[in-house]
């Protein structure tokens, strides 16, 4: 009876638009985004698969991440059967800040089927700006001085995570922000949410997902020490692991660092 429902509800209505309460007054903004999009309105931050663009809005910067359009299969599926990726996205940042963990402030979603009504078309997940200026890579890049807390920090956020039976799956180098300031002190985002996994992990699974973060030893054993302490592992066994895992990746470039 709640699939049929929920079935005749898409059919009704082939756009659908959740606005968070603080934001119920960007309704007409966010209606607005195709046409943005189509006349190349905004800063483009990333553009691959899936399109981010930083569009302001009465004088608040937005970053506004346009998914592409699923292959034929999937426009059914994501149509009638499975929530989008804007819409995952959307829900798993308020699931984090749920659980105190930071991530940008979720503003909206928006689902677009075709003008048949039958197919899914486009979708498009909308956030506050993040004031955050660094990213994990930047480790890399530049001479951070608060570099050790930070890993401290992700080993800890991490840990967090997983024992709320919650696992980042595109846990990469671009998908961790942070800034440290006198008066807020040290800060980490996640971003990049429409990928996570639900359930329990062990202290392999757990350091897995450590895999896609290049880091060199000291790197490592930094987050592996501040993770066990938290899952009550042991820190040595999660280094070796976290070591292992990342050994398995194609193409990584941690030695370079």
């Amino acid at each position: 009876c709640i699939i049929k429902t929920s079935f005749i509800m898409s059919f009704l209505h082939p756009e659908i638009l959740q606005l968070a309460p603080n934001y119920r007054h960007l309704e007409a903004f966010v209606r607005s985004l195709p046409e943005r999009f189509d006349r190349g309105e905004g800063r483009v931050i990333h553009k691959s698969r899936n399109e981010l663009r930083v569009i302001s809005h009465e004088g608040q910067a937005y970053v506004v991440k346009s998914y592409r359009r699923p292959i034929a299969v999937n426009r059914i599926v994501y149509g009638f059967l499975r929530a989008s990726k804007a819409k995952r996205a959307y829900d798993n940042a308020h699931l984090l800040l749920s659980l105190g963990i930071g991530t940008p402030e979720p503003v909206a979603y928006l689902n677009i089927r075709s003008a048949a009504g039958l197919l899914f078309d486009r979708s498009f997940f909308v956030s506050v700006a993040s004031t955050c200026p660094y990213r994990y890579e930047d480790l890399f890049k530049e001479e951070i001085p608060f570099a050790d807390e930070v890993l401290r920090a992700i080993g800890h956020l991490t840990a967090k995570l997983h024992n709320a039976g919650l696992a980042h799956k595109d846990y990469g180098r671009a998908n961790i922000l942070f800034d440290k300031t006198e008066r807020l002190g040290l800060r980490l985002e996640l971003v990049d949410l429409n990928r996570m996994a639900h359930g329990p992990l062990d202290i392999k699974a757990g350091c897995k997902n450590f895999e896609r973060l290049p880091a060199t030893p000291h790197m490592h054993r930094l987050m592996a020490e501040a993770y066990a302490a938290d899952r009550g592992f042991d820190p040595d066994e999660c280094f070796s692991l976290m070591q292992a895992y990342r050994s398995t990746q194609p193409g990584k470039i941690d030695d370079k660092y």
